[in-house]
């Protein structure tokens, strides 16, 4: 009998680099330029987190 290792393969999504926040221009934002910035980052974060629990869903495969 031998004992194998196998690594579990980590999803490609879970890979991919978390997107870097919205870049704001340099002077006041309107209140619609403020909803919309923050609404692609909240968004941007919630895509990062599904690849990251993706990841560590993978990785605690047995």
């Amino acid at each position: 009998m031998r004992t194998v290792i196998v690594a579990p393969e980590i999803p490609a999504e879970a890979k991919l680099k978390c997107a870097d926040p919205v870049k704001l221009p340099d002077r006041d934002l309107t209140g619609g330029e403020t909803v919309s910035f923050w609404g692609r980052d909240r968004a941007a974060l919630r895509i990062c987190e599904t690849r990251r629990a993706a990841a560590v869903g993978a990785s605690n495969v047995q």
